[in-house]
């Protein structure tokens, strides 16, 4: 895109939606950036139904949880709500007047540092500017206790599911199978035992048939919280 068209674009109200990801272990059967590969692709489709436009993704984020696995690569909360907040203030000094920041991600720490920053700038610019963050896996696990048991959850049963269908390439033929053994409200290290792989759950019944599933309810929920929190 040249700057003239994105210059007319934002004048004229155009939804601008900043796919979020992180660069984070996902067992040995998906790829690293599965986070990003998400929120592009779920972006890219929501933008064609609802007619926006899609900046490019950040491919970093916060993952506390993951990172004594290899590949995961973690931002501290301050740089990612530093940076997404620079990145807000110049999507609204460029025109745009309405952002979803769409996070393949969610860690808690996480979504509170996006949150951050779109409340900074808020109060830069409190009138006329309006900012949604969420993620999507909000809706994916909405699905919990319906398409996949209860406890499924990181590189799961819904997860593999989705991206076999979003990208069947990048995923590998294994299918683990993971307890995660870690108390709700434990803080500080996590053992091998109590997470052997970064897997939440049952993969050996993942399809890209469950992924398509997965992916037309994320995007129809999406377009219906758009239309309440951002309306044209």
């Amino acid at each position: 895109m040249d700057s003239r068209t994105l210059e007319r674009g934002a004048a004229a109200g155009r939804l601008l939606i900043l796919p979020v990801g992180a660069l984070e272990a996902h067992g040995p059967h998906l790829p690293l950036g599965a986070d990003l590969l998400q929120a592009e692709r779920t972006a890219e489709a929501l933008a064609e139904r609802i007619d926006a436009w899609v900046a490019p993704g950040l491919p970093y984020g916060v993952c506390p949880g993951t990172r004594r696995f290899p590949g995961t690569v973690s931002h501290s909360m301050s740089t990612l709500s530093t940076c997404v907040a620079e990145l807000l203030e110049d999507f609204h000094r460029f025109g745009f007047r309405r952002i979803l920041v769409l996070s393949g991600h969610g860690a808690g720490s996480h979504m509170a540092a996006l949150r951050e920053a779109a409340a900074r700038c808020l109060e830069l610019h409190p009138s006329g500017l309006r900012i949604a963050v969420l993620c999507d896996y909000e809706f994916v696990y909405e699905l919990r206790g319906k398409e996949s048991p209860p406890g499924d959850g990181h590189a799961g049963l819904l997860e593999t599911s989705r991206v076999m269908a979003l990208s069947p390439g990048s995923v590998r033929p294994e299918r683990p199978k993971v307890d995660y053994g870690v108390p709700p409200s434990l803080v500080g290290p996590i053992t091998d035992e109590q997470w052997p792989e970064s897997v939440i759950g049952d993969t050996t019944q993942a399809s890209e048939e469950l992924g398509k599933k997965v992916q037309s309810y994320v995007l129809d929920r999406l377009v219906e919280t758009v239309a309440r929190a951002l309306p044209a």
